[in-house]
């Protein structure tokens, strides 16, 4: 039953809400590799054996909201707080260019008081200054229209924010009850409406879970049409409400990644630092189920340790080019290539 739910997904790119339900609740590991084959003809149709690099700096660890599974929360005592100042941030972008990277992915916690929009607006027009050829993405958690608006006048050209569930219900068993889930909807659509390249992606495993929960989760995204999804398993961090709670399920996650390039064949899909986590294979049996994007970790190496979203998260201590080499290398052996481009969404 769930191969042939896997074949209409793959035939029409949508699946009503009661087969979705099916297929989280009857699949196999059959089933999974045999959605995996599918998603890696699907992944090797649009991309070929290209694999797109995001570097990723992690500029402030400050937050100011308290998400109860989040390792960086405001009210964990325990985190050794940083920011990086604007100079910082541009050798990071620098150094990352030489590497071979064409986009730089400026993330933080929602950290408004010392990073304004304005400030970032003008961080994004530094970096493309000095380097046309690449792209920004931003991924700062909810901000208002305006700012988001000043920050794309001014030339970044994507934004990752999770919705992390489409569940109302369910996100409000994650987060305080200041955060809003509808003000989370309304900032993904903001950044549609201004012509942000923009991701969503939730959590697979996440405390109070179900499969009910994800299948909503499948139709928001279809209805949704991110242009890029980032998901991984859930992880839990030692100083937050749910440090006791299980981990989400790599082979779920999996399964997940190949689903999601059956549905929208063009996406971006990042094999996520969480995945090669939760596995030391992790990001290459990614790879092997569809994604076509890996997010290397280009922040100094005195702050890495400090942007702990979970425990055990990997690549640390690694350089730059550490990273970037041993990235090359992982592919490699899998019959991919790193791809030195920006790797829009097309």
């Amino acid at each position: 039953m769930v191969k042939k739910l896997i074949d209409k997904l793959e035939a029409d790119t949508r699946l009503s809400k009661e087969e979705w339900v099916c297929v989280f609740d009857d699949y196999s590991d059959d089933d999974r590799a045999y959605a995996a084959e599918k998603a890696r003809a699907v992944a090797h149709k649009y991309f070929g054996n290209k694999i797109y690099i995001r570097g990723i700096v992690e500029f402030s660890n400050v937050c100011k909201n308290d998400c109860y599974y989040c390792g960086i929360r405001c009210s964990n005592s325990n985190a050794q707080r940083y920011r990086l100042d604007d100079d910082d941030i541009l050798l990071c972008c620098d150094e990352g260019y030489e590497y071979g990277f064409r986009t730089f992915v400026l993330q933080s916690g929602e950290d408004y008081s010392a990073y304004p929009a304005s400030r970032m607006a003008e961080l994004v027009k530094r970096i493309k200054s000095a380097h046309p050829d690449c792209a920004v993405t931003l991924s700062l958690g909810e901000m208002e229209y305006e700012d988001l608006k000043l920050m794309r006048q001014a030339g970044a050209d994507r934004y990752l924010l999770r919705h992390e569930t489409a569940t109302k219900e369910h996100y409000e068993k994650l987060h305080p009850a200041k955060m809003s889930f509808e003000h989370r909807m309304e900032c993904l659509e903001n950044l549609k409406a201004l012509g942000y390249q923009t991701g969503a992606g939730m959590m697979i495993g996440a405390p109070f879970q179900t499969n009910e929960y994800l299948a909503n989760d499948m139709l928001f995204l279809r209805e949704f049409e991110p242009h890029m999804i980032g998901t991984g398993p859930f992880l839990p961090h030692k100083d937050t409400p749910f440090k006791d709670m299980p981990k989400g399920s790599y082979e779920l996650t999996l399964f997940v990644l190949s689903l999601c390039r059956l549905m929208l064949p063009r996406v971006l899909l990042p094999a996520t630092t969480a995945l090669g986590t939760i596995s030391p294979q992790g990001r290459e049996q990614g790879v092997l189920s569809g994604a076509n994007v890996i997010m290397p970790n280009l922040s100094p190496a005195q702050v890495r340790k400090k942007y702990m979203l979970y425990d055990g998260k990997i690549c640390t201590e690694d350089s730059s080019d550490e990273c970037r080499h041993c990235l090359t290398a992982r592919m490699k052996r899998i019959g991919y290539e790193i791809e030195v481009s920006r790797g829009d969404y097309k």
